[in-house]
């Protein structure tokens, strides 16, 4: 990430990654929210990333600290409105294609956004949507992070 970027902003970010592997956990581990909750906040459990460089070597990178309130707000808020927020998000999505035959990484992230964007009204929609763009294009290759960028701009227009 740039240097110029302030420390709260990446904060946030890093919050935004969290909730999203946290909602990943929750979901398919079946885990309940305070369990997942408490080994995110206690850094059991998403300190670092793991990296592959242009030789395919991986290795462990710190994460950048996080903003904890956002994650728990996030995390809180996407668990308690699951149900909703997934048909929300099955109506955006194009004929043919549903939320559950979506990858679960991707099932995980257009959740968070779709919160996030619900719900977070002091933020500028347009940085949040880049930040969830910038994670799919992180986690996938494929035509996912074009459908994530098309999906969360016609959602911003409906409700915000």
């Amino acid at each position: 990430m740039a240097k110029y970027v302030s420390e709260k902003i990446r904060k946030k970010s890093s919050a935004r990654l969290a909730a999203v592997q946290a909602t990943y956990m929750a979901a398919y581990g079946q885990l309940p929210v305070d369990v997942v909750v408490q080994d995110f906040l206690s850094g059991k459990i998403g300190d670092y990333l793991i990296e592959e460089d242009s030789l395919g070597t991986e290795e462990n990178v710190p994460v950048e600290p996080m903003d904890k309130e956002y994650f728990e707000r996030l995390i809180r808020g996407v668990l308690a409105d699951k149900e909703n927020l997934e048909k929300s998000l099955n109506m955006f999505l194009s004929e043919g294609r549903s939320l559950e035959s979506c990858d679960g990484t991707l099932q995980a992230l257009l959740l968070c956004a779709m919160y996030e964007i619900a719900n977070t009204r002091d933020l500028d929609v347009k940085v949040i949507i880049q930040e969830y763009i910038d994670m799919a294009y992180a986690f996938f290759s494929k035509n996912e992070p074009k459908m994530v960028n098309a999906l969360l701009d016609q959602i911003a227009k409906q409700i915000r």
